[in-house]
């Protein structure tokens, strides 16, 4: 007996040494898939692309273990691995350049990277256990990050916690990368070196884990002193609070003339009449109350109901394209009767997504007919009404959320059940649920997918086995308590009147994309939601802050800030709002033959309307797609072309019924005449040297000619061709 003790005494060393092997055995889990990810093997240009790199294909950035694994183990017949001599293993050969290799050198061959795949290949390539080797969460430090002048420069370290509680640094094998590179600089040892002034955030990711950092680099100027600006507002509080701790001063007030156009333009599409500004300019009552009112006068015109349709019929796609000529005439009706009652947002789109009948008499039904597909139509409604993105989640999980595969099946089989038959009339589609054959299948292994919500309710929504789903999804996505759904036409309409998102862009809503003014973001929302939903209150909050009637003018303390809504920022007007300016502007009529004479640009139903003309040149969209991307507000060598040259501007301001050939014929004087093209083009008096130019390049004659000259170049001048 006393024998066996001792020998058991002497075993035990060697019993703990073999314990603590095993324990620090290293997995393909927990060790190795982060190597493949970091050394740059599961990234799209390498074996991570849709077809893989010569041969083997890994998943991208490693978002399924389990077949990289199985690809690494069964593919070449497992060649990759040789377990009797691992250095010689094509999985070390390779990477090291023993072996050549397409991607290069990837590790030397005394890194820890080399040892770490050389003990595993040594240890039997073992898998790992998910509930022991899985990380489910990222530690990062710092969280934030205030660098109080350019070249200054923090570390940041990340410790990952797994399934079993342990946790690891693993600074070396995360990924840090600065959504603005030229702010905040990330190395290769994850040191971020502050650039310049400005703000950024780092995107911190492993193994499908994310974490953001914000990244803020102050102005050393010395010398900055607050100074109040009037705050309309709780927008303006918010926006004043992050500019006063970035030592940002706001810009003040624009004068009645620039705001007048800025928000005819901004809500009606149209730009204001001379005899509009002034009266506007002349009234003299306080300046908050008149702008109130004129806000509230946009809003209750009918321009205003035809602007807005546009914005909402591009983002449904309303074409012919689609839906036929009837069918977007139809659709179009619905729009604009939706916008002119103020219909609740959230009824709106239960509307949309809960249509069924023909489309010609349920308008709603052509939502569905647009995409057709289970998938597009997932696919347009989580972009359009969620602001999420979720195309990239097709075939892989989503390399930059939390958004998988999986749940974009889940979500689409919520319309697999759609469907679409011939009606009655030439044209007509009559919208269903299908009784049988409807699943919706897996591509990987072909099982049946179950419809289930992106995330949960805080009530519970109940989802039918049969085909009628999309109506609970439908009451999931509407819900106040959908952390998305308010969120994502806030920011949208925001970005309507400041040009930018505070997401941007206003339809890629994730955790590594997050808000430069969060807490804006969310008073915003809750303020939406408190309202139910009401469209006309939204924008009335925002058009009446200071924020946005702010000058364009900058000052030495914000003439660098883009982002963060300090001063107005100029841009180009649509092309539907430039077409009806350049006639409202000349007095003259472009004529279409597919719509009557009297329509204005912002009430033509499709894009087929002067198709390939002045509005295509200037960007109108296809409405091919949801995306806001797809409608261009840049400035290119054939606009300017076109306004210089173009028959468009150049039959406007010759037009002998126009505004030029009226005010000739009326005997008024030079000095009047500058006045009113002043008014009509640029919604403002010239000042003094304007007035006095201008008059001066009349006064020789012939007046008709040289008043057309002058319209002309105010036609192509920024102040008519931009929102200013």
């Amino acid at each position: 007996m006393l024998l066996r003790l001792r020998t058991l005494v002497k075993l035990i060393p060697a019993l703990c040494a073999s314990f603590a092997m095993a324990q620090d055995q290293p997995t393909f889990l927990r060790d190795i898939a982060p190597v493949l990810n970091k050394a740059g093997c599961t990234s799209g240009p390498c074996h991570g692309s849709a077809k893989g790199k010569n041969g083997f294909k890994l998943s991208l950035r490693g978002y399924d273990a389990q077949y990289d694994y199985e690809a690494l183990l069964y593919d070449l017949s497992g060649r990759r691995f040789n377990r009797a001599e691992p250095g010689r293993s094509l999985m070390l050969a390779k990477p090291t350049m023993e072996v050549a290799h397409g991607g290069g050198l990837r590790f030397e061959k005394d890194s820890d990277y080399y040892r770490i795949i050389y003990r595993w290949i040594a240890a039997g390539v073992p898998f790992g256990d998910e509930k022991r080797d899985a990380v489910t969460a990222l530690d990062v430090e710092p969280r934030e990050m205030n660098m109080q002048k350019p070249g200054e420069s923090v570390q940041v370290k990340v410790r990952a916690r797994f399934a079993d509680g342990q946790t690891r640094d693993v600074t070396r094998d995360a990924t840090v990368e600065s959504n603005t590179p030229d702010v905040a600089l990330v190395d290769a040892k994850s040191l971020v070196k502050g650039e310049r002034v400005g703000e950024a955030t780092l995107l911190v990711r492993y193994q499908g884990k994310f974490q953001t950092i914000p990244v803020t680099v102050l102005n050393p100027k010395m010398g900055f002193v607050w100074k109040s600006e009037v705050q309309n507002n709780y927008i303006d509080q918010l926006i004043d609070e992050k500019l006063k701790r970035l030592k940002i001063q706001p810009a003040g007030l624009a004068d009645d003339a620039t705001f007048l156009r800025r928000a005819s333009l901004d809500l009606t599409g149209q730009a204001p009449t001379p005899e509009q500004v002034r009266a506007f300019v002349s009234d003299t009552t306080p300046v908050k109350i008149k702008r109130a009112k004129a806000i509230d006068k946009f809003i209750a015109s009918r321009a205003y109901t035809d602007h807005w349709t546009v914005k909402w019929a591009d983002l449904l796609q309303n074409s012919r394209k689609y839906v036929g000529e009837k069918g977007t005439f139809g659709f179009q009706e619905w729009i604009r009767e939706s916008i002119a009652a103020n219909k609740p947002y959230d009824k709106v789109v239960r509307e949309l997504l809960t249509s069924r009948g023909s489309s010609y008499d349920e308008p709603a039904a052509n939502y569905y007919r647009i995409t057709r597909d289970a998938k597009p139509t997932m696919e347009k409604t989580t972009q359009v009404f969620l602001g999420v993105r979720m195309v990239c989640a097709q075939c892989h999980d989503h390399p930059f959320e939390r958004w998988t595969q999986n749940q974009y099946y889940q979500m689409s089989a919520f319309f697999s059940a759609v469907g679409l038959r011939a009606g009655y009339e030439v044209g007509e589609e009559i919208l269903f649920d299908q009784r049988a054959n409807y699943d919706m299948k897996h591509p990987k292994d072909g099982r049946v997918v179950k419809p289930e919500f992106l995330m949960a309710s805080a009530k519970p929504v109940a989802i039918p086995d049969g085909p009628q789903r999309r109506d609970a999804l439908a009451e999931w996505l509407v819900s106040k308590d959908n952390p998305f759904f308010a969120k994502a036409i806030v920011n949208r309409v925001w970005s309507y009147f400041l040009g930018k998102g505070i997401i941007d862009p206003v339809d890629d809503i994730r955790a590594s994309n997050p808000p430069v003014n969060a807490a804006l973001l969310e008073a915003l929302t809750k303020d939406f939601t408190d309202h139910n939903f009401d469209l006309q209150y939204l924008m009335r909050t925002i058009a009446n802050s200071r924020t946005y009637q702010a000058a364009i003018t900058p000052n030495e303390w914000n003439q660098n800030d883009a982002i963060n809504f300090s001063r107005f920022i100029p841009r180009r007007m649509s092309a539907e709002q430039l077409m009806d300016a350049v006639n409202a502007a000349s007095g003259a009529k472009a004529v279409f033959p597919e719509v009557p004479a009297d329509l204005n640009a912002s009430q033509f139903p499709d894009p087929h309307v002067g198709k390939e003309g002045f509005l295509d040149v200037f960007g109108r969209p296809l409405r091919e797609s949801a995306c806001e991307c797809e409608r261009r507000t840049d400035f290119s060598l054939p606009q300017a072309l076109n306004l210089v040259n173009g028959r468009t501007i150049s039959d406007a301001v010759a037009d002998p019924k126009g505004r030029v050939a009226k005010l000739v014929l009326s005997g008024k004087d030079d000095t009047a005449i500058v006045e009113e093209l002043y008014l009509a083009a640029l919604s403002r008096l010239p000042d003094p040297a304007e007035a006095e130019r201008a008059a001066k390049y009349l006064a020789p004659g012939p007046r008709a000619t040289r008043a057309q000259d002058l319209l002309w170049a105010l036609l192509n001048s920024k102040g008519f061709l931009y929102i200013y």
